[in-house]
């Protein structure tokens, strides 16, 4: 074919649609190539025919096909049904990021929600920090590491030997001054009735890891956090801002005390559950 019967990189441009520098590019990447390149200029020519193919690829791009994907369609299909068997392929493989982002944008709603709850919770004056002086208890526990998440053995360990003797809300004693994922050194604890330590088999029960004890009391920094357990470190902030304003020192374990959460059945509802934060601390 003569020079005078293709198109010159601009014309091409005109005719496909296509800006020049995209032109470039698709030849870079080898996707559309020029049918022939000037030596000495450089410059680059296109066959009238080559029209039909960029427009091609324009639709395919606009469908999200990806350069590669192009390519490979260009080498392969040779009539339409060829081009229908991608066709049908490209859009199941649709199908499936729209259901993918249908259920990022429901985590993305709850996500929203959770720190707008958030947010409230630790504006609410009902839940400010507060100092009072918490009284010794007697109290028996189950020492573990792992994740906080399996206290629950813990918890029900003391509930099978010891139920008929506990009184009130469980608890968590923390031994960490630091966030620990997997090997966290914590305690599942359980008040005791008073003076029911005397009813109680403690050589039996301490052979089965619980140990009976006095928990000392004290001055206490506290917060109430309302919501469920893994926002939890909004109140520690809280609450650390505070002792650190007073320039207390944090005497360790520190406490969490479950006064109302999931049950032995129902989970209930996490947003309901009622955390309160205990640092004993001393000037």
């Amino acid at each position: 074919m003569q020079r005078r019967e293709l198109f010159s990189i601009g014309e091409f441009s005109q005719a496909s649609g296509l800006t020049v520098k995209t032109l470039r590019f698709y030849h870079e990447q080898n996707l559309l190539t020029p049918t022939c390149v000037d030596d000495q200029t450089g410059y680059r020519y296109y066959d009238p025919e080559k029209i039909e193919q960029a427009r091609i690829i324009t639709k395919l791009r606009e469908l999200e096909f990806s350069l590669a994907e192009i390519q490979e369609i260009l080498n392969e299909c040779q009539d339409e049904t060829d081009l229908l068997d991608y066709l049908e392929r490209h859009k199941k493989t649709v199908a499936v990021k729209r259901e993918h982002y249908r259920q990022v944008e429901a985590r993305l709603d709850e996500l929203i929600q959770q720190q707008r709850d958030g947010r409230n919770a630790m504006s609410n004056k009902n839940f400010d920090v507060e100092e009072k002086q918490v009284d010794p208890i007697e109290m028996t526990g189950v020492r573990m590491t792992g994740k906080y998440s399996e206290c629950s053995r813990g918890f029900a360990q003391i509930g099978r030997n010891l139920g008929r003797f506990i009184t009130g809300p469980c608890f968590l004693l923390h031994f960490d001054r630091e966030y620990k994922e997997n090997d966290a050194d914590f305690e599942a604890c359980f008040p005791l009735r008073s003076s029911s330590s005397s009813k109680i088999d403690t050589a039996k029960i301490k052979a089965g890891g619980i140990s009976i004890r006095e928990l000392p009391g004290g001055k206490c920094v506290s917060l109430l956090h309302k919501g469920p357990y893994n926002e939890l470190g909004r109140s520690y902030e809280k609450i650390l801002k505070h002792v650190k304003a007073k320039g207390y020192e944090i005497e360790m374990p520190t406490r969490e005390v479950y006064l109302k959460g999931p049950g032995m059945i129902f989970k209930g509802n996490p947003q309901k559950y009622l955390t309160e934060i205990q640092m004993l601390v001393k000037a």
